[in-house]
């Protein structure tokens, strides 16, 4: 059955690839980014820190917010500013889109959430206060959510570790610092933005009806595998 979804952070990375399946299998895509974005059914330029939402008043039957940061710093070198940046972007910045598109939401009959969050958030990292106090904030808002929308609408939420995507671009731009990246993982490998997508797209599905409250695990074994 084609359904219709919204992304937010589409043009890109993860979310590119989220839109790009959906698409693939049938389904309706409005996309928000900054960025234009070709072959969506609706696109929607978008700074999601300065720019107001703009109206759907179309049924969804899912949201995937994707918009995330990598603020690696030691925590002597963060400001009180740079928690907030993050938390606006990853926490707030889905409070927004939630808040403005329920209504739309609950008149589907089968409607899914899916958040992002990462694996600092469970196995501490050095260098990641900022992100994973950002991100831990959203699994709280994933399992609150879940509760308080059961059993009209599924929420639930990816934390994958380190994707190879524009957003880590710094982090795997020479061949060291990729071996590197993937060794420090159980599989030996670095996180494939298509392996994530499609774990979003299974949770937006109806083969995924009887989870809800989830954070998805999707690191190469980092946080629960010691070789």
């Amino acid at each position: 059955m084609k359904k219709t979804f919204l992304i937010v952070g589409c043009s890109k990375g993860i979310g590119s690839q989220i839109a790009q399946q959906l698409m693939a299998d049938g389904h309706r895509v409005i996309g928000m980014s900054r960025e234009p974005v070709a072959g969506l059914y609706q696109h929607y330029p978008l700074d999601l820190l300065t720019d107001e939402l703009p109206q759907i008043n179309e049924v969804l039957d899912g949201i995937v917010y994707c918009p995330g940061s990598i603020n690696l710093r030691p925590f002597r070198a963060l400001k009180p500013t740079d928690f907030r940046a993050d938390f606006e972007l990853n926490t707030v910045g889905a409070v927004r889109v939630l808040q403005q598109y329920f209504p739309v939401l609950q008149k589907s009959p089968s409607a899914a959430v899916v958040l992002f969050s990462t694996v600092a958030v469970q196995t501490g990292m050095p260098y990641h206060a900022s992100v994973a106090a950002a991100k831990g904030a959203v699994e709280g808002l994933a399992r609150s959510l879940a509760a308080e929308w059961a059993p009209k609408i599924r929420v639930n939420c990816i934390a994958p570790s380190l994707t190879d995507t524009p957003l880590a671009a710094r982090l795997l731009d020479t061949d060291a610092k990729r071996t590197a990246s993937a060794d420090r993982h159980p599989l030996k490998k670095i996180g494939d933005a298509a392996d994530v997508a499609a774990m979003a797209c299974f949770l937006l599905s109806d083969h995924a009806q009887f989870m809800t409250g989830q954070v998805i695990k999707m690191d190469g074994g980092m946080s629960n595998v010691k070789l």
